[in-house]
């Protein structure tokens, strides 16, 4: 299983339309991915209530894992999502 770990950059966190983008690519990759805090439970990164749920907020970090033969790029591809103001006026 692979696994990353990285700091959510989107000035609301990961809640509304970083959600959505974020939930999208995940559904979009067609590989099981999970997200979670630090030490807590994972839940299905393709679930936009879940992924909202959480209440992560900008600056946090959050663990991603995948499982599969595309893990490793999928996960790259989400940390380079996450790591990005997915609120700026450029991310549109």
């Amino acid at each position: 299983m692979a696994q990353r770990t990285v700091t959510i950059a989107s000035r609301v966190g990961l809640h509304a339309r970083p959600a959505m983008l974020f939930t999208q690519a995940v559904a979009a990759s067609g590989v099981p991915v999970t997200i979670a805090r630090p030490g807590d439970e994972p839940v299905d990164a393709g679930s936009i209530l879940y992924v909202m749920g959480l209440g992560v907020a900008s600056g946090e970090q959050v663990v991603l894992e995948a499982d599969g033969p595309d893990a490793e790029t999928v996960l790259d591809e989400l940390v380079g999502l996450l790591s990005t103001d997915l609120d700026a006026p450029e991310a549109s």
